[in-house]
């Protein structure tokens, strides 16, 4: 599918459904930062996605029997990109807000080109490097420390890194789309984030279980069917929808954590707010296609 295509196609329903998950997923941010109130981060992540799996596994428990050794191997990497994605984001929201958290995490958009490229020798468009460049600046003023001094906290960084394994999550999503079973994958790769978050416990010192809580409960099945619902949309939108327009949509994620962020009361500094801006607009130039720099 060319990427000079209309943003909206003839059947819009691949495009609606990625914009309205785009909504739930900025939500997401301010529900896991007040979960962490109640629970540690590595055990939140796991509890999520087990609830997200089961979901996912009821609806497709007839399907689940024609599963192939590619479906359990693209699955497989799929949930290890989730589950180092959703776990350095979870720990990182303990220090930094759900609005920067969002704005960092959406770094992954002109990543996945620049990666496509060191991957799959795919040369990125001179606007890629335009966003990309944009971007960075924008990243360096959210560090709230300006252009004069290029310091991460824990925090930041760690959500950084979080934004690298979900750009390698798009290009899986991306390489096996239409070759595997949507929901076979899905259910795969929530499983296997679930039991890596798990398992990945006792390696960032979460030795005890939290105390029982309802609200936590609560949450966790709430996102959970959140994060089921996000998976299956993007496994079948992307089918559909070219990843350059699929990037577009996923970059309006930061712009309505920011907004339920304020809602809630969170007030970023004003140079941190201009540096999502930019990390915004770096994303929607670094997807812009101009009629005359395009390849005839």
């Amino acid at each position: 599918m060319s990427s000079s295509m209309p943003l909206f196609s003839k059947n819009k329903a691949p495009q609606i459904a990625l914009i309205f998950i785009t909504i739930i997923w900025g939500g997401t941010f301010l529900t896991v930062q007040y979960a962490l109130n109640f629970s540690s981060p590595m055990f939140f992540v796991g509890c999520r996605f087990a609830a997200a799996s089961l979901a996912v596994g009821l609806i497709s428990f007839k399907a689940m029997s024609g599963i192939n050794l590619k479906e359990v191997l693209a699955g497989s990497l799929i949930g290890l990109t989730i589950a180092i994605g959703y776990g350095t984001q979870t720990v990182g929201l303990q220090t930094i807000s759900s609005s920067e958290s969002a704005f960092l995490t959406a770094l992954y958009v002109p990543l996945v080109p620049i990666f496509l490229w060191f991957i799959f020798r795919k040369a990125p468009h001179v606007m890629t490097w335009i966003g990309a460049l944009c971007a960075f600046i924008g990243l360096i003023l959210l560090t709230g420390n300006g252009m004069n001094q290029f310091n991460f906290n824990f925090g930041q960084t760690l959500t950084l890194l979080g934004s690298i394994a979900i750009a390698l999550e798009i290009i899986l999503i991306g390489y096996f789309a239409g070759k595997v079973d949507v929901q076979r994958v899905t259910v795969i790769q929530l499983i296997t984030a679930s039991l890596l978050a798990f398992a990945s416990m006792p390696l960032v010192g979460e030795h005890d279980l939290p105390n029982f809580s309802w609200t936590l409960l609560s949450i966790a099945i709430g996102l959970g069917l959140a994060s089921a619902l996000i998976q299956l949309v993007m496994n079948w939108a992307q089918r559909a929808v070219d990843p350059s327009q699929a990037a577009i949509i996923y970059a309006g994620e930061p712009v309505w954590a920011a907004l339920f962020g304020r809602i809630a009361g969170e007030r970023l500094p004003v140079l941190a707010l201009l540096g999502g801006c930019m990390v915004v607009l770096g994303i929607i130039i670094s997807e812009w296609k101009p009629k005359f720099l395009r390849k005839k």
